[in-house]
Formats: structure tokens, sequence, C-alpha cells
């Protein structure tokens, strides 16, 4: 079976990519970056998501002569003019600290009123062979920002981005429902058959 690396040391992103590609009937073994702790993580020196996505790819392709998928995504906010971005996940300036991040957000937004707090997800996903070949396809999940998070489930932003058609957030649905309508979802089942055609 062909190994194809995800270049995330995030368990819950590893766990979420092997449902989606395995639900689009991807035959791979997918291992995280975890399995390859020489590797040094990427920065992240792009100024859109897409770029940021095949930097990440391209490097552990490079160093571990696999292919490899990567993705970057945030929260695009649509009275933050697109803002918090590719800088999402280090909003409040410390990197991966979910609750801060969110929280900063939430008072950014206090008195931004319900019509007025459209945002969606996105996602760039990103494959690389060693050999430099390349392809990068992009999702969006639409929604609304809620005043005060809820729901367990997910991570990130999940507990406030409301999707459009929904009463519940993204932390209140399933792993099975929020995988069938996110911007991860949609993007990786799209990058699936790109994957299943150049890897054979």
């Amino acid at each position: 079976m062909q190994r194809l690396i995800l270049a995330t040391r995030n368990a819950n992103k590893v766990t979420e990519l092997r449902a989606i590609l395995a639900g689009a009937g991807l035959d791979v073994e997918l291992v995280g970056a975890d399995a390859y702790p020489e590797v040094p993580d990427v920065k992240e020196t792009g100024v859109t998501f897409a770029e940021n996505a095949l930097l990440k790819a391209h490097a552990l392709a490079k160093a571990t002569g696999l292919p490899a998928v990567a993705d970057d995504s945030g929260l695009c906010v649509d009275v933050l003019g697109g803002a918090p971005g590719i800088f999402s996940a280090r909003w409040s300036g410390r990197h991966g600290d979910d609750r801060a991040n969110l929280e900063l957000l939430l008072a950014q937004l206090a008195d931004v009123d319900a019509l007025h707090r459209g945002a969606h997800f996105a996602c760039a996903a990103a494959l690389a062979l060693p050999d430099g070949t390349e392809r990068v396809v992009e999702g969006r999940l639409m929604g609304s920002l809620r005043h005060a998070p809820e729901g367990e489930g997910g991570f990130g932003y999940d507990p406030i981005l409301q999707p459009e058609g929904e009463t519940r957030t993204c932390a209140e649905l399933t792993a099975g429902e929020k995988n069938a309508i996110s911007h991860r979802g949609k993007a990786f089942r799209a990058l699936a058959p790109i994957v299943r055609e150049l890897l054979g």
C-alpha cells in the first residue's frame, strides 16, 4: 500500500483526514509527520492558504522521498476583511492556543450585530511528489459566527461557526456530519482523485 505523509503533527487532523480520504475510496496508508520526527517543521511564510499548504507538502516530500499532502486552513470573517485568515492559529499571538484565539475574536466582534457576522472556513489542500509535481485544491464552509461558543466537538473556531442551513455550530455536529460539509472535507475529497491519478 502506498504511504502518504500528512504534513501535520496534529493528531485530530490526522484522524479527520484518514476518515475523509477513506470515505473518498482512497486506499493509502496515511501517516502524520510524527512518523518522521527528524524532519523539522516548516515555517508558514506564504501569504495565502495555498502557498502555505504547498510549502509544507514540498518540504516533507523532499525530506522523506515520499508523496506528501498538506493543508492550510483558517477562519475568514467578513467584517474583518477576511481576517484572521492565514493567521487563524496564532490570532492571539500564541500559535495553537484555540481558547485564546477564540476569546480574542469574540471580544473583537462583541458589538457586531448578527446580520453582519458572516464568515467562512477556508482550506487549501496540496499534494507534492518528490519529483516536484504539485497540485492544490480549495474548499469552503460558509456560515455565521455565534456570540458565544457552543458544543464540545471539533477544534479551533468550530464552537462559534454555525454553517449555513444549520442550527448547530460545527462543534455540535458529529465527526461524520462535520466531515460531510467542512472546508477540509470538500478540499480533500477534491484532492482524492488527483492523488489516485498521480500515485497510480
